[in-house]
């Protein structure tokens, strides 16, 4: 890929070719949304020959402007175009005039060394293709109950299809994606694939599937719970709001139980003991897979706790684990734009060159030779640096976007000698130079072999995992056997503490389980239940485990009567009830899934002790904990926390607009006395 530095780009710019092929889009706020433009840029040189600006060996295609104001039909547009990494046509504004059969543009603009650019004015010149489109967006508007009924349908039938995968004895889906078949139990995958094709019902849908994200995010499972929750507590909350209920009250009500009950659910909580209670949990969140079970207990005990855990697809059939060098950041990425699995929101990158320097990035041309070397060698580039500017940000995202480059920016978390301390150690996992001004080492006279590698690299919006490549292995081991002599050797206490931290992260390694199976059906739903199995018991050692099967929740609900004794507002005692209703949803519905009465089930749970609860597997009441029937408490928290957060907002809606949908032209003309 040619970058062209700024002083090289001549002065004078014209427009020899373009087509309207898009048009204005504005919405009935007077707002133009979009304009879309193709055609060919080319500069005037001083041998009066003509070179057409390219990007990766294409010409600029397409271009999108974000509007400022509209008067009287005289559109003015601003943005940011990037010819190129060195920034060319940084800024410019163009001005439309809109006639009825011809139209006026002005471009004009600067380099990003401030010199302008000659303007020229285009009028009758360009070929329309298709008009341009002026659109006011119009919506449907719902009030009142017909808005929460419509919200309401699309939420029974998302967490329809869900429920039913609850429980050990839980069916599974079947997820059809164009001409590819999946075969799901997990819940949150599912919840994201529905799409309802009535706008408010899928707009309740949303809600839900939005319940399902976070509680993903945050604890990695008990998703289906956590709709079945927000289902019932939705439910109820409508029914009463019918019968002339004070919907914030309610909304109040909920919150404060959902608070008090959540601080019962800690104080009720215990630790992770050992290996029995991490094969338990993971294999309960896998579906009662015992193997995976023991593959992740397995994981753990080699990693530790401060180990990661990453996810991969096999080549055979066999599912297999091995641990490798490896560390976890606690920092995302800096902008979603560079995510690359959309499914997961994450970014990916294999055998990734890792850039790595204590000094914020200010510019774009300090990274030009490396992002130059990246592109030709078609590696993707991992940045973990103290800072970078947003224009360096927005031109390495916009780059990123058009296939440029393959790029992702970690700003390195910490203060001081520890963060200092952590990038020395991401360098030695990756095998980088630290560009440091401290040791001489600057961005500008920065070279590709300055550069790090890393056979993997998974970023979240808030953790990094690095896998370190082979060839880093020997000087890991001497840097962390320097580090245990420079602790045995220290008597601070603040040293011995930081010290510790760092060889825990640096030889933690990480556990690399490659899932194997015979059909990619099987496979897709094997990484699923792994992934599950996996957070949860991540989320087990920092919260500690309740009991399972659901009787935590049934448990608490038995704590609501006096709770509601300190609620003065009769509609916040209602709002009470309603969620100890909703606490014992999930207990049926396991009871259901399994064959069994579910009232019944749950009437004999309330009668018992906080440990015993009905084992759906075994088909018996007993001591949950003995029997290794345990879920992790923060992902009971976070279920209860999200569901009763997206209930309260559904209550309180009182008017709902959605786009109005059109009805589809029949592909053949009616024939009157034919019917069609």
């Amino acid at each position: 890929m040619a970058v062209a530095a700024a002083s090289q780009v001549e002065r004078s710019l014209r427009w020899t070719s373009g087509v309207v092929v898009g048009g204005v889009v504005v919405e009935s706020s007077g707002l133009v949304t979009a304009v879309s433009l193709s055609g060919r840029w080319e500069v005037e040189g001083n041998k009066k020959q003509n070179s057409t600006f390219k990007r990766t060996g294409r010409p600029v295609q397409a271009v999108s402007f974000i509007a400022v104001s509209v008067v009287a039909g005289h559109v003015t547009l601003r943005t940011e175009l990037i010819m190129d990494l060195a920034g060319t046509l940084k800024h410019f504004s163009l001005h439309v005039f809109v006639k009825p059969h011809a139209a006026s543009f002005c471009l004009s603009g600067k380099e990003l060394n401030g010199k302008p650019m000659a303007c020229r004015l285009f009028q009758n010149s360009i070929q329309m293709m298709n008009k341009f489109v002026v659109r006011a967006g119009p919506k449907k508007i719902v009030f009142d109950r017909k808005c929460r009924e419509a919200l309401q349908a699309g939420i029974d039938k998302l967490a329809d299809v869900v429920s039913v995968t609850l429980g050990p004895k839980g069916r599974n889906v079947v997820l059809g994606d164009s001409e590819t078949l999946k075969v799901i139990n997990d819940g949150v995958t599912i919840a994201k694939a529905i799409e309802l094709p009535d706008a408010i019902e899928n707009a309740g849908a949303m809600l839900i599937q939005e319940v399902a994200c976070k509680v993903n995010d945050s604890a990695g499972d008990g998703t289906t719970t956590a709709i079945i929750l927000a289902r019932e507590m939705i439910k109820s909350g409508l029914l009463t709001v019918a019968f002339k209920g004070n919907s914030v009250s309610l909304k109040r009500g909920m919150e404060k139980t959902v608070k008090e009950l959540i601080k019962i659910l800690k104080k009720r909580s215990f630790p992770v003991k050992g290996e029995d209670d991490i094969r338990a949990v993971a294999s309960i969140s896998a579906g009662n897979d015992n193997f995976i079970g023991d593959l992740i207990a397995e994981a753990i005990i080699k990693i530790g706790r401060d180990g990661i855990i990453t996810v991969e697809s096999s080549s055979t059939s066999e599912t297999s684990m091995t641990v490798e060098e490896g560390m976890k950041i606690d920092k995302g990425y800096m902008s979603p734009h560079f995510i690359t699995n959309q499914d997961n929101s994450t970014v990916e990158f294999e055998n990734a060159k890792v850039l790595v320097t204590d000094q914020k990035i200010s510019t774009v041309q300090e990274i030009i030779p490396i992002l130059e070397k990246t592109t030709q060698l078609a590696v993707p580039l991992l940045i973990i640096a103290e800072d970078i500017t947003k224009q360096v940000l927005e031109t390495l995202v916009l780059n990123q976007k058009r296939g440029v480059v393959r790029v992702a920016v970690v700003k390195c978390p910490g203060l001081g000698d520890g963060k200092k301390a952590l990038l020395q150690d991401i360098a030695l996992l990756t095998g980088a130079d630290l560009l440091s001004k401290d040791l001489g080492l600057t961005l500008l006279g920065a070279t590709s072999d300055q550069l790090g590698i890393a056979r993997k690299v998974t970023i979240t919006c808030n953790v990094t995992t690095i896998v370190a490549d082979p060839s880093t292995k020997s000087e890991m081991r001497a840097r962390i056997l320097q580090m245990k002599k420079d602790l045995a050797e220290t008597d601070n206490a603040c040293l011995s503490r930081k010290l510790s931290e760092r060889i825990a992260k640096l030889s933690g390694g990480v556990a690399v389980i490659k899932v194997g199976a015979d059909t990619e059906v099987e496979l897709e739903d094997r990484r699923l239940r792994i992934e599950d199995a996996k957070n949860a018991t991540f989320s087990a050692m920092n919260e500690g485990l309740v009991p399972g099967g659901c009787a935590a929740l049934v448990h608490l609900s038995e704590d609501i009567p006096q709770i509601k004794q300190f609620l003065e507002d009769p509609d916040e005692q209602i709002g009470a009830e309603i969620v100890r209703k909703a606490l014992l949803a999930p207990a049926k519905l396991i009871a259901a899934n399994a064959g069994v009465d579910g009232e019944f089930v749950v009437e004999k749970i309330r009668a018992s002790d906080w440990q015993t609860g009905y084992n759906a597997m075994t088909d018996r009441f007993e001591d949950l904990v003995d029997a290794g029937v345990v879920d992790p408490c923060c992902v009971t928290r976070c279920a209860l926390e999200n569901a009763v957060s997206i209930a309260g907002l559904v209550l309180t809606a009182q008017a709902i607009l959605v786009q109005k949908t059109k009805k589809p032209k029949p592909l053949v003309p009616h024939v009157p006395g034919i019917s069609p």
